[in-house]
């Protein structure tokens, strides 16, 4: 023992198989084992807290409150640690003061985008931009937070339709999920919109487009698109009802419609059927497709086409065929 680890000189500088260890001696010494054993208490204290704070079950709300839970033991943890460390290194207000000042002064100059991440978490927590769970675009990235710590959002991806060259192809046309998780750093909240599906009102509204032709029977396919929009949407409409409300006393936004409704617009072609109903903010594709069957079938029976961009030839100018008789 007595080769393996020595207190040498006035200062009893430490010692380890014979290597002087510079500046640490037996006061250092006892504040890095104090400050292990105090740090390993701490986080073994926030496992456990997050371990009986794990979920009980698979409801929503459910999974926000265990949401805020470990994020208020993380922070807690954090600001234990943090506070435990400088208390036992730092006995000398002063030297806090300038340790503190070289700090920072190094973290904004070298980890200026760590930084800027660890704030937009603070905004996100405080602003409350989004939780878990939402349903969110962030970074041209669409999808349902599943994690947030302090320097990412981790999104589990959703298709969309593709709009122009947004980068990476997307092979998912719909509101579904991909199967790819995304990591988004918290910066991306100083630099570009967040757009929040379902923090305030969990509906939305949504539009299918036909195409009629000028010859069919107009009102009836405004008839049958009505009749769709309403058969799958009137208890929705009415739960939403009481969310709108409450949204338009708290912004200043106009009321708005939320019986379906159908807008005509007049093309070179056709009559083009606009029908616009609210849905919730998850099954939208499950909605449409049942949508979708329905009105086709209806058309059917009333003897509604749907009109297409195809060309007719009504006519040929006449052939006149020569043969010559070979000898």
């Amino acid at each position: 023992m007595g080769s393996f680890f020595q207190l040498v000189g006035p200062n009893q500088a430490v010692q380890l198989f014979g290597v002087k260890l510079v500046g640490v001696n037996a006061v250092t010494a006892k504040k890095l084992l104090f400050s292990a054993v105090f740090v390993l208490i701490v986080y073994l204290i926030g496992q456990l807290l997050r371990w009986i704070a794990r979920p009980n079950e698979r409801d929503h709300h459910s999974k926000r409150i265990v949401f805020w839970t470990r994020q208020g033991i993380s922070i807690t943890t954090t600001v234990l640690i943090v506070i435990g460390l400088v208390s036992v290194w730092f006995d000398n207000p002063a030297t806090l003061t300038t340790a503190a000042g070289m700090v920072t002064a190094g973290l904004a100059f070298a980890l200026q985008r760590v930084v800027t991440a660890f704030a937009g978490y603070l905004v996100i927590l405080r602003g409350k931009s989004f939780s878990v769970g939402d349903r969110i675009t962030m970074g041209g990235i669409r999808g349902d937070v599943i994690e947030l710590n302090f320097f990412q959002t981790v999104i589990m991806e959703m298709g969309q339709p593709a709009e122009g060259d947004s980068g990476d192809p997307m092979w998912v046309q719909a509101r579904q999920y991909t199967g790819r998780i995304v990591r988004v750093t918290n910066a991306t909240i100083f630099d570009e919109p967040i757009y929040n599906y379902t923090r305030e009102f969990p509906y939305i509204w949504e539009e299918m487009r036909l195409p009629i032709p000028y010859t069919a029977n107009r009102e009836k396919a405004e008839q049958i698109l009505l009749e769709a929009a309403r058969r799958h949407t009137v208890e929705i409409a009415r739960m939403s009802q009481g969310a709108l409300q409450e949204l338009e006393s708290r912004y200043a936004m106009k009321p708005s419609e939320l019986e379906p409704q159908v807008f005509w617009r007049l093309t070179d072609n056709w009559v083009e059927m606009t029908v616009r109903f609210i849905v919730p903010d998850y099954g939208i594709r499950s909605i449409k497709s049942a949508m979708s069957r329905e009105i086709l079938k209806s058309f059917d029976e009333a003897g509604i086409g749907i009109a297409s961009g195809t060309y007719e030839v009504v006519g040929m100018p006449p052939l006149k065929v020569q043969l010559t008789a070979q000898s």
